[in-house]
Protein backbone atom coordinates (compact mmCIF):
# COMPACT_ATOMS: atom_id res chain seq x y z
CA UNK A 1 0.00 0.00 0.00
CA UNK A 2 2.50 2.19 0.82
CA UNK A 3 3.94 1.81 -3.07
CA UNK A 4 0.58 2.56 -4.29
CA UNK A 5 0.41 5.96 -2.14
CA UNK A 6 4.53 6.98 -3.11
CA UNK A 7 3.51 6.56 -6.95
CA UNK A 8 0.20 8.33 -6.24
CA UNK A 9 2.44 11.07 -5.12
CA UNK A 10 5.06 11.21 -8.05
CA UNK A 11 1.94 11.56 -10.41
CA UNK A 12 0.98 14.42 -8.50
CA UNK A 13 3.99 16.35 -8.12
CA UNK A 14 4.60 15.39 -11.86
CA UNK A 15 0.95 16.77 -12.90
CA UNK A 16 1.85 19.93 -11.22
CA UNK A 17 4.88 20.83 -12.13
CA UNK A 18 4.22 20.55 -15.76
CA UNK A 19 0.36 22.08 -15.56
CA UNK A 20 1.42 24.11 -13.08
CA UNK A 21 -1.11 26.25 -11.36
CA UNK A 22 -4.08 26.86 -13.38
CA UNK A 23 -5.27 30.73 -12.88
CA UNK A 24 -1.51 31.70 -10.91
CA UNK A 25 -0.16 34.60 -12.11
CA UNK A 26 3.66 34.87 -13.08
CA UNK A 27 6.49 36.69 -15.03
CA UNK A 28 8.31 33.51 -16.27
CA UNK A 29 7.71 32.18 -19.72
CA UNK A 30 5.27 29.03 -19.20
CA UNK A 31 6.45 25.27 -20.19
CA UNK A 32 5.79 24.82 -23.72
CA UNK A 33 6.55 20.72 -24.64
CA UNK A 34 4.83 22.13 -28.06
CA UNK A 35 5.44 25.78 -29.25
CA UNK A 36 3.56 25.56 -32.41
CA UNK A 37 5.25 28.40 -33.70
CA UNK A 38 3.42 30.79 -31.27
CA UNK A 39 6.21 32.90 -30.80
CA UNK A 40 8.03 33.49 -34.31
CA UNK A 41 10.69 35.30 -35.10
CA UNK A 42 9.14 38.67 -37.23
CA UNK A 43 8.77 42.15 -38.04
CA UNK A 44 5.57 44.22 -36.97
CA UNK A 45 4.56 47.18 -38.88
CA UNK A 46 6.27 50.32 -39.19
CA UNK A 47 8.79 48.58 -36.91
CA UNK A 48 12.72 49.16 -37.11
CA UNK A 49 15.11 46.51 -38.71
CA UNK A 50 18.42 46.50 -38.80
CA UNK A 51 18.72 43.66 -41.64
CA UNK A 52 17.51 46.33 -44.54
CA UNK A 53 19.73 49.12 -45.37
CA UNK A 54 17.33 51.93 -45.04
CA UNK A 55 16.64 50.55 -41.08
CA UNK A 56 13.03 49.85 -41.97
CA UNK A 57 11.08 46.39 -41.57
CA UNK A 58 8.19 47.50 -44.35
CA UNK A 59 9.14 47.45 -47.43
CA UNK A 60 8.81 50.14 -50.37
CA UNK A 61 6.50 48.79 -52.88
CA UNK A 62 8.55 47.33 -56.33
CA UNK A 63 8.65 49.61 -59.53
CA UNK A 64 5.84 48.72 -61.91
CA UNK A 65 3.81 46.58 -59.34
CA UNK A 66 0.08 45.45 -60.02
CA UNK A 67 -2.53 45.14 -57.55
CA UNK A 68 -3.31 41.53 -57.45
CA UNK A 69 -6.85 41.43 -59.15
CA UNK A 70 -6.52 44.63 -61.24
CA UNK A 71 -6.64 43.84 -64.81
CA UNK A 72 -8.26 45.70 -67.74
CA UNK A 73 -11.12 43.39 -67.56
CA UNK A 74 -12.28 43.95 -63.88
CA UNK A 75 -11.29 47.89 -64.53
CA UNK A 76 -12.08 49.38 -68.18
CA UNK A 77 -9.74 51.94 -66.69
CA UNK A 78 -7.00 50.21 -65.95
CA UNK A 79 -3.89 50.99 -68.03
CA UNK A 80 -6.46 52.34 -70.75
CA UNK A 81 -4.16 55.42 -70.86
CA UNK A 82 -2.15 53.32 -73.39
CA UNK A 83 -4.07 50.84 -75.69
CA UNK A 84 -1.15 50.25 -77.88
CA UNK A 85 1.24 48.78 -75.42
CA UNK A 86 -0.92 47.06 -72.98
CA UNK A 87 -4.13 45.65 -75.17
CA UNK A 88 -2.19 45.85 -78.47
CA UNK A 89 -5.29 48.11 -79.67
CA UNK A 90 -5.16 51.34 -81.76
CA UNK A 91 -6.20 54.16 -79.22
CA UNK A 92 -9.80 53.36 -78.14
CA UNK A 93 -10.22 50.65 -79.89
CA UNK A 94 -11.83 47.24 -79.26
CA UNK A 95 -10.78 43.43 -79.94
CA UNK A 96 -14.21 42.09 -81.00
CA UNK A 97 -14.02 44.99 -83.86
CA UNK A 98 -10.24 43.82 -84.48
CA UNK A 99 -9.03 47.33 -83.90
CA UNK A 100 -5.02 45.57 -84.10
CA UNK A 101 -1.92 48.29 -83.89
CA UNK A 102 0.51 47.95 -86.29
CA UNK A 103 4.16 48.68 -85.21
CA UNK A 104 5.60 49.17 -82.17
CA UNK A 105 4.34 51.36 -79.08
CA UNK A 106 6.02 54.60 -79.16
CA UNK A 107 7.40 54.46 -75.50
CA UNK A 108 9.70 51.56 -76.41
CA UNK A 109 13.08 51.23 -78.18
CA UNK A 110 13.40 48.71 -80.69
CA UNK A 111 17.22 47.93 -81.21
CA UNK A 112 19.48 44.85 -81.03
CA UNK A 113 19.52 44.90 -77.15
CA UNK A 114 15.55 44.99 -77.12
CA UNK A 115 15.66 41.93 -79.87
CA UNK A 116 18.28 39.71 -77.90
CA UNK A 117 16.01 40.18 -74.85
CA UNK A 118 13.19 39.13 -76.73
CA UNK A 119 15.13 36.08 -77.78
CA UNK A 120 15.67 34.95 -74.40
CA UNK A 121 11.96 34.98 -73.60
CA UNK A 122 11.54 33.66 -77.12
CA UNK A 123 13.93 30.39 -75.68
CA UNK A 124 11.90 30.20 -72.62
CA UNK A 125 8.49 29.89 -73.60
CA UNK A 126 8.34 29.79 -77.44
CA UNK A 127 10.58 27.47 -78.57
CA UNK A 128 9.05 24.03 -77.09
CA UNK A 129 6.17 24.42 -79.24
CA UNK A 130 6.72 26.90 -82.04
CA UNK A 131 10.61 25.93 -82.81
CA UNK A 132 14.23 27.45 -82.92
CA UNK A 133 13.23 29.07 -86.23
CA UNK A 134 9.40 29.55 -85.54
CA UNK A 135 8.62 27.34 -87.98
CA UNK A 136 6.31 24.77 -85.42
CA UNK A 137 8.90 22.64 -85.41
CA UNK A 138 9.00 22.37 -81.64
CA UNK A 139 10.20 19.60 -79.52
CA UNK A 140 6.00 19.19 -78.16
CA UNK A 141 5.41 17.64 -82.30
CA UNK A 142 7.10 14.82 -80.82
CA UNK A 143 4.43 14.03 -78.06
CA UNK A 144 1.22 14.84 -80.80
CA UNK A 145 1.25 18.52 -80.66
CA UNK A 146 1.41 19.21 -84.38
CA UNK A 147 -0.85 21.88 -85.10
CA UNK A 148 1.30 24.54 -83.90
CA UNK A 149 1.50 27.26 -86.80
CA UNK A 150 4.54 28.19 -88.86
CA UNK A 151 5.80 32.02 -88.22
CA UNK A 152 6.91 32.20 -91.80
CA UNK A 153 3.22 31.48 -93.01
CA UNK A 154 2.16 35.07 -94.85
CA UNK A 155 -0.61 35.16 -92.46
CA UNK A 156 1.16 35.84 -89.65
CA UNK A 157 3.41 37.58 -91.53
CA UNK A 158 0.89 39.98 -92.43
CA UNK A 159 -0.83 39.83 -89.05
CA UNK A 160 -0.48 43.60 -87.14
CA UNK A 161 2.16 43.21 -83.77
CA UNK A 162 -0.71 44.28 -82.02
CA UNK A 163 -2.66 40.92 -82.48
CA UNK A 164 0.44 38.72 -82.21
CA UNK A 165 0.65 40.77 -78.49
CA UNK A 166 -3.17 39.99 -78.16
CA UNK A 167 -2.44 35.67 -78.80
CA UNK A 168 0.38 35.90 -76.38
CA UNK A 169 -1.43 37.65 -73.76
CA UNK A 170 -4.51 35.76 -73.96
CA UNK A 171 -4.07 32.51 -76.18
CA UNK A 172 -5.65 30.57 -78.66
CA UNK A 173 -6.72 27.95 -80.06
CA UNK A 174 -4.83 25.45 -78.00
CA UNK A 175 -2.20 27.74 -76.92
CA UNK A 176 -2.67 29.10 -73.21
CA UNK A 177 -2.27 32.73 -72.22
CA UNK A 178 1.21 34.45 -71.46
CA UNK A 179 -0.20 37.68 -70.33
CA UNK A 180 0.40 36.16 -66.53
CA UNK A 181 3.12 35.32 -66.78
CA UNK A 182 5.23 37.74 -69.13
CA UNK A 183 5.58 41.84 -68.50
CA UNK A 184 4.29 43.58 -71.18
CA UNK A 185 7.20 45.12 -72.17
CA UNK A 186 8.30 41.45 -72.76
CA UNK A 187 6.00 40.16 -74.93
CA UNK A 188 6.71 43.11 -77.20
CA UNK A 189 10.33 41.99 -77.30
CA UNK A 190 9.05 38.58 -78.51
CA UNK A 191 7.15 39.69 -81.26
CA UNK A 192 10.35 42.02 -82.15
CA UNK A 193 12.08 38.51 -82.20
CA UNK A 194 9.29 36.81 -84.05
CA UNK A 195 10.07 39.83 -86.75
CA UNK A 196 13.68 39.56 -87.04
CA UNK A 197 13.02 35.15 -87.58
CA UNK A 198 10.39 36.32 -90.31
CA UNK A 199 12.94 38.97 -91.82
CA UNK A 200 15.74 36.01 -91.67
CA UNK A 201 13.76 33.64 -93.69
CA UNK A 202 12.80 35.86 -95.84
CA UNK A 203 15.47 37.93 -96.51
CA UNK A 204 18.29 38.80 -99.32
CA UNK A 205 21.73 40.26 -99.85
CA UNK A 206 19.91 43.28 -100.22
CA UNK A 207 18.95 43.22 -96.72
CA UNK A 208 22.18 43.17 -95.23
CA UNK A 209 23.75 46.38 -94.89
CA UNK A 210 27.07 47.19 -97.23
CA UNK A 211 29.66 47.38 -94.31
CA UNK A 212 28.28 43.96 -92.63
CA UNK A 213 28.26 41.78 -95.31
CA UNK A 214 32.32 41.05 -95.05
CA UNK A 215 30.66 39.49 -91.79
CA UNK A 216 28.88 36.95 -93.45
CA UNK A 217 32.00 36.04 -96.00
CA UNK A 218 29.87 38.39 -98.91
Amino acid sequence: MRYVWLAFLCIVVAAVSILGFRGSLTTKPPLEVFPDMDRQPKFRPQAPSTFFADGRADRPTPPHAVARGRSVEADPAFLAADDHRYRGLVAGGSAANGDWARGFPAGLVVDAEFIRHGQEQFEIFCLPCHGKLGDGQGITKLYGMGATPTYHDDRIRQMPEGEIFNTITNGKNTMFGYGDKIPADDRWSIIAYIRALQRAQQGTIDDVPPAKRSELGL
